[in-house]
């Protein structure tokens, strides 16, 4: 949606249960969700882009 507010960090961070490290650290190997850049360096996502990447995250073996 083109109106579909977007998340911030600390919310995308309360929601999958990591630190901001662990996070930054997932960054920086491609394997976090994709997010945007502002101009004053804050990450903003769009909740599509998290629930994409948390469905991707998912084993398809049983645990």
């Amino acid at each position: 949606m083109a109106n579909e507010p977007l998340m911030k960090l600390p919310e995308v961070l309360d929601e999958i249960g990591i630190s901001k490290a662990a996070f930054y650290r997932w960054r920086a190997r491609g394997k976090a969700p994709k997010c945007r850049k502002l101009p004053n360096g804050q990450l903003r996502f769009r909740r599509a882009d998290v629930d994409a990447w948390l469905d991707s995250c998912e084993e398809t073996r049983d645990c």
